[in-house]
């Protein structure tokens, strides 16, 4: 068994990563063999070795492909609700099931324990996912819904540890009714605003603003970055860093593409107009390498 006729590489890839998250979930990082990914992908062992080098390379690998592709269609349901209206999302779905691609974080958080050549990767992937969850956490904080004497990277720890719970106490283990877990993580989320001495200095404006709707993540980061209003802003890719993880093309298409590789790429020169300058940001700090700039252009006299 060979590569396939007419499947072009990343295909082939693509193929390899879905049937890894699969054999994984199902029998173990230590329960699998890298001839059983090969078989279920339909390719050869060596077809495998020419894209991952190794069993651990692979299911660190199908792990990214799955957060990103759980991050992309997050964002892009409702990219202007508020942050904390995304907090509050992200643990309202912690009760539903997970499907066999769900466990996978759990088998690699095992397999790490045991594995160095797990583990260091792993490292990285934890530490990328708290920066994303640290920098929407700073948003909310910026826009007054978060208090900002909080710890962005505590609470970032916070969620982590609830999410990788609920890979482990799951439903058919512990059920718990969707009203109760709703009240209760909008207790919490309330309980993290602004302190109340914030919230005396602000009373005043109290009848000003309390029919107007909380600050979306567009505004939040609008504000967070209010200094670069009307400043002409281009983004760049550093080529030696971009490792192709794709989260630039698949949270901002518009502004993103690929190359025949799978890298990323900016599309057109670069030129970042004010409406896309949210977008832009969330692709620098969504970027695991921070292959992205995004940098004032000089101004022509």
């Amino acid at each position: 068994m060979g590569r396939i006729a007419g499947v072009a590489a990343t295909q082939t890839r693509e193929r390899l990563l879905q049937a890894a998250a699969e054999v994984f979930a199902e029998r173990g990082y230590d329960g699998t063999r890298v001839a059983d990914i090969a078989t279920a992908a339909g390719v050869s062992n060596g077809a495998l070795y020419a894209h991952f080098a190794s069993k651990a390379e692979l299911l660190v690998a199908a792990l990214h492909t799955h957060g990103r592709r759980l991050l992309s269609q997050m964002l892009a349901a409702d990219p202007d609700r508020p942050v904390t209206d995304v907090l509050l999302h992200i643990g309202q779905g912690l009760l539903e099931p997970r499907d066999t691609s769900g466990f996978l974080i759990i088998e690699a958080l095992v397999a790490a324990r045991r594995d160095q050549d797990v583990a260091s990767p792993m490292r990285d992937y934890i530490g990328e996912r708290a920066d994303w969850l640290t920098g929407l956490i700073e948003l909310a904080q910026s826009a007054g819904e978060l208090d900002p004497v909080l710890s962005p990277k505590a609470l970032a720890h916070f969620c982590l540890l609830l999410s990788m719970g609920s890979g482990l106490i799951t439903p058919d283990l512990h059920e718990v009714d969707e009203t109760g877990w709703s009240a209760l993580l909008t207790r919490v989320i309330a309980g993290l605003g602004p302190a109340a001495s914030q919230a005396d200095a602000a009373s005043s404006q109290a009848d000003a603003t309390a029919s107007q709707a909380p600050p979306t993540v567009s505004q939040a980061a609008a504000a967070a970055n209010k200094t670069q209003t009307g400043t002409a802003m281009r983004l760049q890719i550093d080529t030696e860093r971009c490792q192709g993880h794709g989260r630039c093309y698949d949270l901002v298409p518009s502004l993103f593409g690929d190359d025949d590789e799978g890298y990323g790429q900016v599309l057109g020169d670069g030129a970042v107009s004010a409406e896309n300058e949210r977008d832009a940001r969330l692709a620098v700090a969504n970027c695991p390498e921070r292959a992205i700039e995004l940098a004032a252009t000089p101004e022509e006299n």
